[in-house]
């Protein structure tokens, strides 16, 4: 298997990559990691590349049938820039693979699933070689892409179709032709480094977005490192979802083992 990997966000570090490589030949030999030379460029400090070259490298891999599947390197920000370029320019190759990551992949992965390209998977990053998790967690990713492993497959998946989500992503999605019609799924939603009156916010727009209706359900991933509040929020982070959940008439289902930490696992978009 050849997996290209792309950095629509924010650059890897050569040196992250070279593990990743070297991790992926020990533990899975048949996998062949092409990292394209964008992910390591820098632009403003923040992105991997101009908006261009960022567009440019996964329209590359995403229509070079030599490639299997497309594995983000990180997240950080940056993927929504991209989109009105790449997406109406994606060919059939394109339609053949799948599309791994998390955080602000999100904004490729609802782009791509709105469309009806390929498979996108809510799945550990490249770079999450570096967590202190011995690569339990970037294995993860490798096992569903060359196995199918429903071992790493996020437990309380089912019979409805299922997407998963950062919220702050979720929320930047709606009113955009790039939220897929969710209609009839399970929605899974985590998020980090947020005050708990922003998670409120989000979770009111995402509770009365019109391109929302009709879920099966909601699970509530980790929502880690919440920033404190000053003064302190009024509710804790299990009212804070439940009473949404209330008014929007979707049911809480429970937790979602997902998150920003080794312990993510992979959420195929739709059935399976």
């Amino acid at each position: 298997m050849r997996i290209g990997i792309v950095a629509p966000g924010r650059p890897i570090e050569r040196a992250t990559a070279d593990r990743a490589a070297v991790a992926a030949a020990l533990w899975f030999p048949a996998v062949q990691l092409d990292f394209h030379p964008q992910c390591f460029l820098s632009d403003g400090g923040h992105f991997a590349g101009p908006d261009a070259a960022r567009a440019a490298a996964f329209l590359e891999m995403a229509n070079d049938a030599k490639i299997d599947a497309l594995w983000f390197a990180r997240g950080g920000y940056g993927a929504n820039r991209i989109l009105a370029t790449v997406m109406p320019h994606l060919g059939p190759a394109a339609s053949a693979k799948s599309y791994c990551g998390y955080s602000d992949a999100g904004f490729v992965l609802g782009a791509l699933y709105a469309a009806k390209i390929g498979r996108p998977v809510h799945a550990p990053l490249v770079s999450d070689i570096s967590r202190a998790d011995g690569g339990a967690s970037f294995a993860r990713t490798l096992a569903w892409l060359t196995e199918r492993s429903r071992r790493v497959l996020e437990p309380s998946l089912g019979k409805e179709p299922a997407v998963a989500f950062n919220l702050s992503i979720l929320n930047a999605l709606i009113g955009t032709p790039w939220l897929p019609d969710l209609g009839g799924h399970v929605l899974m939603i985590e998020d980090i480094s947020e005050p708990l009156y922003r998670i409120d916010r989000m979770l009111f727009q995402m509770a009365h977005a019109t391109q929302l209706k009709g879920l099966a359900g909601i699970r509530i991933g980790r929502v880690s490192d919440v920033i404190p509040n000053d003064p302190p929020f009024a509710e804790d982070m299990p009212q804070v979802i439940e009473r949404w959940c209330r008014e929007m008439g979707v049911p809480l289902l429970g937790p979602a083992d997902i998150g920003h930490d080794g312990e993510n696992k992979v959420v195929p978009f739709g059935a399976f």
